[in-house]
């Protein structure tokens, strides 16, 4: 087994593209990257520890490769918006990829250079590739939130626009 880590926006709205996924064994809502040990959500929101909102993936690369997963990631993020994802604002917000090994780092700069050779998007591909850091798992009612409160996450992921973007910014 393998770990993955993602920053997106909320991490609400970057669990579900990985779950029911064949290798992948879990997905914990969390915060890395900051400056304060065992950061809360109400800290963490302020903008002011360092961190970032993410999800950690532990998964089977026999099953469900690692650049399988960085293709999955790009296309749930707005990658030249720096100053946070969608209605979501603020550097904990911000679009990050944390490489576990040196293998995932030349894959995900690899994929972050092929995304900008591309053409999809007008402006600059800003999306960090850092080294894993300390991973501190969310609270518990943050875990599986849109299995908990259904209608609350629909409605705040509708609001965010999240969706809208994918659809355009996405499409083939």
């Amino acid at each position: 087994m393998e770990k993955a880590t993602f920053a997106g926006g909320c991490f609400w709205c970057m669990v579900t593209p990985f779950e029911e996924q064949p290798g992948i064994e879990s997905i914990v809502s969390g915060y890395t990257g900051g400056h304060v040990d065992d950061p809360t959500y109400e800290q963490v929101k302020t903008g002011t520890t360092g961190h970032y909102e993410v999800v950690e993936i532990t998964f089977d690369p026999s099953l469900f490769a690692y650049e399988r997963l960085l293709e999955l990631y790009w296309i749930q993020t707005d990658p030249t918006d720096d100053g946070g994802q969608f209605q979501d604002r603020g550097s904990q917000y911000a679009p990050a990829i944390f490489y576990h090994s040196e293998e995932q780092r030349v894959k995900a700069e690899q994929s972050r250079d092929e995304l900008a050779a591309s053409g999809r998007f007008k402006d600059p591909i800003v999306t960090k590739i850092l080294p894993a850091d300390t991973f501190y798992p969310a609270e518990e009612y943050h875990q599986d939130f849109h299995k908990k409160n259904p209608d609350h996450y629909k409605a705040d992921r509708k609001k965010s626009g999240r969706d809208a973007f994918i659809d355009v910014a996405w499409q083939s």
